[in-house]
């Protein structure tokens, strides 16, 4: 029987915020164990939350774009469960108010466009962070990520393969970047994945028994984690056992999933409406003053480059990859506007250049003046685009200008016609048998004539100049 699996994705991110949801502890990453808390977020008995704005607004603006409905009342509620790393012994979350419900995100995989529905979007704290020692049995818990904000957004089942998981994961990683509320990092763990999969006979419309995996944070690692769960599920059906209902873990050393407790449902968390804190209102004109704050987002932006510059989708999935790289093309272009050809060496030169350094574009030492300022000499003919590779590296790594490597280099392409001709005279001395074949029919032999008046000059004649000065040469 072929089975068709069933996946559906909830996503934590943690937003960019200077200070935690309910208190105004730092919510910098990497910072000594257990430095950035206090009573509130640690869950002293007798403090009181107090909702961070910032918070709300990086919400609403997550919600608008993937197309939610936003809710003009939502409620705060306590998710009850025992865990080291959360002392209160209940995480402030949402429940049966979210902010936003709803929503829908399109994906492409195998250039097919799929709608992936949002069930929900919901604003809640982040949990601490419990540390193993490698060398004894002992575990050590650091608070500061304790009340950190979080949004979790919930899709609905509509995902059908791991490819299409990964492709929904990334797109979401690029819209919270594109918005600037949260950078996205898995590693760093500021964006992680619960996967929900179950399978059923294709064509069959009811669901299976479901497994969650938890807390993955990478694409690669929740890719080969639904893989892995695919084969497994499967085996079970054809062998005529039953998927159990649990949570797993996904051991990334072994490739394997492995049972961590039995699922819970809603119900196991005794949730209601937190006492400390009053409900949430939206009124009309702040979701309309946050609405026209949205930045231009990925699908619009790669649709309007398209129709304004004539470019590729190759290149535009390069260039709209991120907000910064849209903008340091349209930086560049404005002052060289010839976009093909600026689109050419971002995506092929600068990008190498990034990759090899492990920088993005916003660290890219060479500015979008910069590279322009390159462009420009190659396109006046002062350097060849050969010559220009090896000075844009220079460029990379030393933070001059084009024009400064040219000038302290002595790069300037030799353009003089005069100066020219002697050199194609000199070469054309030294090559009569080459000569009298091009005169005889062998065009071919341009090149080799070329090549050598190239070599004279050690590359610093203009191509153009040298095959025309020396087809006028050849043909008296």
């Amino acid at each position: 029987m072929d089975y068709e699996a069933v996946i559906g994705l909830e996503v934590h991110v943690q937003l960019q915020t200077a200070t935690k949801i309910f208190c105004p502890c730092p919510t910098t990453f990497g910072a000594l164990a257990n430095t950035h808390t206090c009573p509130v977020c640690i869950g002293m008995p007798g403090v009181l939350p107090v909702l961070n704005r910032k918070v709300v607004e990086f919400a609403i603006k997550m919600a608008l774009a993937v197309n939610c409905d936003i809710a003009p009342f939502n409620v705060f509620a306590r998710k009850h469960y025992f865990y080291p790393d959360l002392p209160k012994g209940y995480q402030i979350s949402q429940y049966e108010s979210p902010l936003a419900e709803h929503g829908w995100l399109d994906i492409e995989v195998d250039g097919r466009t799929r709608r992936i529905g949002i069930t929900r979007i919901h604003m809640e704290e982040d949990a601490g962070k419990l540390m193993h020692d490698e060398n004894r049995p002992v575990s050590y818990v650091d608070l500061n990520r304790t009340g950190v904000p979080l949004i979790e957004i919930v899709s609905e089942p509509d995902i059908r393969s791991p490819e299409e998981a990964v492709a929904y994961l990334k797109k979401l990683r690029q819209l919270v970047r594109y918005l600037g509320i949260s950078d996205g990092n898995m590693e760093e763990g500021s964006m992680r994945c619960d996967a929900n999969i179950s399978l059923r006979p294709s064509g069959q419309k009811g669901y299976g028994t479901r497994s969650e995996l938890k807390n993955i944070n990478s694409f690669r690692h929740v890719q080969r984690a639904l893989e892995y769960e695919i084969r497994r599920q499967t085996a079970l059906l054809l062998d005529g056992q039953d998927v159990v209902q649990e949570t797993r873990l996904w051991d990334a050393a072994r490739g394997v999933t492995f049972p961590m407790r039995g699922k819970e449902e809603a119900h196991d968390y005794r949730y209601f409406p937190d006492p400390d804190l009053v409900p949430v209102e939206i009124d009309s004109a702040w979701l309309t003053r946050i609405r026209e704050e949205l930045p231009e987002l990925p699908d619009a932006k790669r649709i309007r480059l398209k129709r304004q510059y004539g470019l590729s989708d190759y290149d535009l999935e390069i260039l709209t990859a991120s907000r910064s790289m849209a903008d340091y093309f349209e930086g560049c272009v404005a002052q060289f506007p010839h976009p093909k050809t600026v689109s050419n060496w971002i995506c092929v030169e600068l990008v190498r250049l990034l990759r090899q350094g492990d920088q993005e574009i916003d660290t890219c030492p060479v500015s979008p003046a910069g590279l322009a300022g390159l462009l420009e000499m190659i396109d006046n003919g002062t350097i060849s685009g050969k010559m220009a590779k090896d000075i844009l590296q220079q460029m990379y790594h030393t933070k001059k200008s084009a024009r400064e490597i040219v000038e302290e280099q002595g790069l300037a392409q030799m353009s003089d016609e005069s100066q020219l001709r002697i050199v194609i005279e000199r070469v054309m001395e030294g090559h009569p048998k080459e000569v009298e074949r091009y005169r005889a029919g062998k065009t071919k032999v341009l090149g080799f004539l070329v090549g050598q008046v190239m070599r004279e000059t050690r590359g610093q004649a203009n191509p153009k100049k040298v095959n025309e000065l020396l087809e006028k040469a050849l043909n008296p």
